[in-house]
């Protein structure tokens, strides 16, 4: 069961990458550069928390 959650989410991530591309050579349709704007978020989102993350863990030494 786990297997196949992690197969959606790794074929869910690829079409975004497609749709990320596909929008970016300009010839996309509506739907797939609404799908890029989502996955750039999506990547946008996890950045900033690993970012957060990672300034937690190094001790507060700033």
């Amino acid at each position: 069961m786990l297997v196949l959650m992690l197969s959606v989410v790794v074929l869910l991530v690829i079409g975004g990458c497609v749709c990320v591309f596909w929008a970016a050579r300009g010839d996309a349709p509506r739907w797939a550069r609404g799908v890029a704007k989502a996955t750039l978020l999506g990547s946008e989102l996890a950045r900033s928390a690993d970012g957060s993350s990672r300034s937690r863990q190094s001790g507060g030494d700033d």
